[in-house]
């Protein structure tokens, strides 16, 4: 498949996987059209194209351990190996994934085809990668955690149990349960704490997105829906007018709060710059993300770009001091339409189809802590916000923010994506980690070595508070509509194949990087409490 082309070379036991890999399926790559050779019968409707009638799957997407996230004790030499061989699991994450959208009709007639043609031999191919990763720690004289081996095996997560025929039936029985809604979620924009509002289970409606030139339909999806067959569904939306306010108080500021505020205009991406890579977790492999990012800010930020080049990057920004990069997963309409990377890795050929959204606003700007002054970002300071992978991790570190403009001060959603009324906008909203270890501009895990504050503004004991980068993002975003369990004209948030486009996955990253001055100046001018431009 060969697609984590590293500018470093590959290990030998890395290219036997990626060789083992393509075989297993079938040795050119997997596109999303073969879907239908293999897993549906197709029929003509009123949408113009193919809709298809599901075969009985039983599982609807793979789990499996984030590894990155247990390694948070890598000595610095061995990082960029280590990174290259975690982006290996997620290649191989991806295949299988790739594997399992395309064999329904095998899955049908063997109950045991998914554990033995699929979840088997990715355990196999991830044990091989986890001796590697462990050889390059010791080698570089670090530990290892004791039970790594125990993350090798993944599993199949079980498809709802419903189905929509094609021809326009009813939607079967949805067998998720309906948890509420959570009143009691925190937003994070003030605090930084990660919100979860305890949404409404995903239910298992297909969303009704039609096939748009062999792209895998829904309603074949038990439980999956989507455009490309892998999200989102119905219950991934919810009408913003029916959720209860669940925005809390504003934490107390005291006497010596810094109340000061910076704002960098750095515009909406107008000129496409648009990569599949990420530099932060995948530095020097192509497709690292296995999704779209728009950039505003530095404009030469792709997978092989050092501190060096991030200095000549130029900016999208107006104060050309500013040359941080601010990048976010794109969200697109699943309307039958397709855009430019439809054909493409980390686009269409990993289930990231439909037509790109551009942010109408895009407001950068930082801001305080309630309980202190600031110190200012160390130079090449990196932060990942939210958790692109929460559909296997959990929530623990989801920190993704839905709303509507009209509402943002009343709701926001963490778990499902709104539906706004008409004349209201789509907002999405982050609020970063405020509070800095004060000696690393990055971990292992791209987590430790930053925190949010607590409830009340405090950083935990050893940290820094630092100005909170606060980010929000609003859209112009066609209506979604559900009707009989389905839901129309769906967006949703570009991320990994196997993740589903659930809303909670939403994430966000940042570069710190300045010159002449301006990380200081955005911290006196946060602690004096101007705000600033």
């Amino acid at each position: 498949m060969g697609r984590n082309t590293r500018k470093r070379r590959m290990p030998l036991a890395t290219k036997a996987i990626a060789g083992a890999a393509a075989l297993a399926l079938g040795g050119g790559g997997l596109v999303w059209a073969n879907y239908y050779a293999s897993a549906h019968e197709s029929k003509n409707d009123a949408w113009g194209g193919n809709r298809t009638k599901a075969v009985n799957a039983q599982v609807a997407t793979i789990s499996c351990p984030d590894v990155g996230q247990k390694l948070t004790a890598v000595p610095e030499r061995a990082r960029g190996e280590v990174d290259g061989e975690l982006a290996t699991l997620d290649q191989q994450i991806t295949e299988a994934y790739q594997r399992l959208a395309t064999t329904r009709d095998a899955q049908a007639r063997d109950a045991s085809f998914v554990q033995n043609a699929i979840l088997g031999p990715l355990k196999d191919r991830r044990k091989v990668i986890l001796d590697r990763i462990k050889l390059e720690i010791n080698r570089a004289g670090g530990n290892t955690p004791g039970d790594l081996d125990n993350l090798a095996p993944c599993t199949g997560t079980p498809v709802e149990q419903n189905q929509t025929d094609a021809g326009g039936g009813e939607p079967g029985q949805d067998t998720g349960q309906n948890d509420g809604q959570d009143t009691g979620q925190d937003t994070g924009q003030d605090t930084g704490q990660p919100g979860d509002n305890g949404g409404q289970s995903d239910g298992g409606q297909n969303d009704g997105g039609q096939n748009d030139g062999g792209q895998p339909g829904d309603d074949g999806q038990q439980g999956v829906g989507g455009q490309a067959g892998n999200g989102p569904v119905a219950a991934d939306f919810v009408d913003i007018t029916t959720v209860q306010p669940n925005v809390p108080a504003k934490p107390r500021k005291n006497r010596n709060a810094s109340n000061g505020s910076f704002t960098t205009r750095c515009g909406v991406n107008a000129n496409g710059n648009h990569n599949t890579d990420n530099v932060i977790v995948a530095p020097g492999v192509a497709n690292g993300a296995h999704h779209l990012h728009d950039y505003v800010g530095n404009q030469k930020i792709d997978a092989f770009a050092s501190n060096d080049t991030f200095l000549q990057g130029g900016t999208s920004c107006q104060n050309k001091n500013d040359l941080s990069s601010y990048y976010w997963p794109v969200v697109r309409v699943q309307d039958g339409t397709q855009d430019f990377d439809q054909d493409a890795d980390g686009g269409g050929k990993e289930g990231n189809v439909g037509r790109i959204l551009k942010p109408v606003q895009a407001q950068i700007k930082y801001v305080g802590s309630p309980t202190g002054k600031v110190v200012a970002m160390p130079q090449f300071l990196r932060i990942i916000t939210g958790d692109a992978k929460t559909t296997t991790n959990g929530l623990a570190n989801a920190n993704a923010h839905w709303s509507c403009t009209g509402f943002e001060n009343k709701v926001q959603l963490t778990e499902q994506y709104p539906i706004c009324p008409q004349g209201s906008q789509m907002v999405r909203t982050f609020a970063f980690q405020s509070c800095w270890d004060g000696q690393n501009t990055d971990s292992a895990n791209h987590r430790t070595h930053v925190a949010f504050a607590d409830e009340r503004g405090n950083c935990p004991g050893g940290f820094r508070a630092i100005p909170q980068l606060t980010m929000r993002l609003v859209y112009d975003a066609p209506q979604p509509a559900i009707e009989n369990g389905v839901v129309k004209n769906a967006y949703a948030v570009d991320g990994f194949p196997e993740q589903l486009h659930k809303a909670a996955t939403d994430h966000d990253d940042f570069i710190n990087i300045t010159t002449g001055g301006l990380a200081n100046k955005i911290a006196n001018c946060v602690n004096s409490g101007r705000n600033c431009k």
